[in-house]
């Protein structure tokens, strides 16, 4: 056989196996786990030929450098394709016929499984470690996001407003490099100051203006909303208002935390 021969048993093997309807929230299910994996690994064996400071951390903290490493690609991917779906293609426009609720597409779709993947083994990190890496609120932050992406991937249905919500994830990169600055000595930076400004205004757009939007367009389209099934309407209506209510009690101590840091360079 040829090797344009194996390229085509490869693309019809992809086509009609891995990325069959049947097959494709599996798939990316799969393939967002052994991502999660494969950039633990890389940031692991990165930082250590990179960083001096990465040797000198404890065994606690080498495992959240590199799981924050794993959740700011997540963030980065997720937040891109998010802005993609929602704001650059028309596959969420509002269809007099079908309407918006029920709108989804393959790539939609393999894309929530993907990220579901992520937040199963972020979830996991989080309970092998805890409370290290995160409280009861992360628990519950994650198991939220992780239903409404089960529900979207399998059903089709909120696709929309799962993809505005992932949106947030946004904030997470400003996050993860506040952590990283603090345990590399830098607390007292300038560069320290900027990235706490910079997550007050990100983390106010991104988690608190575009919640309100979320509702907006809620209320909007009510109508459709009330015609999901019942676990979908808890979804869309439930859902929202948990993660806007935990926003909002992280956005207080990240205000007050930025004041802080503001007040000691003055």
């Amino acid at each position: 056989m040829t090797i344009t021969d194996y390229q085509n048993q490869a693309e019809l093997l992809l086509k009609g196996y891995v990325l069959a309807d049947p097959f494709l929230p599996c798939t990316a299910f799969i393939c967002g786990i052994l991502a999660c994996k494969m950039i633990y690994d890389l940031s692991q064996l990165i930082s250590a030929l990179s960083f001096r400071r990465y040797s000198a951390l404890s065994r606690m903290q080498r495992v959240e450098w590199n799981n924050r490493a794993v959740s700011t690609l997540h963030a980065v991917f997720i937040t891109f394709t998010s802005l993609y779906l929602t704001l650059c293609s028309d596959l969420f426009s509002d269809d007099p016929q079908h309407g918006v609720i029920s709108q989804h597409s393959s790539l939609s779709t393999f894309i929530l499984g993907v990220s579901a993947g992520y937040f199963l083994s972020d979830i996991g990190m989080i309970l092998w470690f805890y409370p290290s890496l995160g409280g009861i609120e992360y628990v519950l932050h994650h198991l939220l996001s992780m239903s409404a992406l089960v529900y979207a991937m399998l059903t089709g249905l909120g696709q929309v407003y799962t993809y505005m919500v992932l949106v947030s994830e946004a904030t997470t990169p400003g996050i993860n490099l506040r952590w990283y600055l603090d345990v590399a000595g830098l607390k007292r930076s300038k560069a320290y100051v900027v990235n706490g400004v910079v997550i007050f205004f990100t983390w106010l757009v991104a988690r608190i203006i575009l919640f309100l939007y979320i509702f907006y367009h809620v209320y909007v389209h009510f109508d459709q909303v009330i015609e999901l099934p019942s676990f979908g309407v808890f979804l869309v209506l439930v859902g929202p208002v948990v993660l806007a209510s935990l926003n909002l009690m992280w956005f207080g101590k990240i205000t007050r935390g930025m004041l802080k840091t503001l007040a000691k360079r003055h």
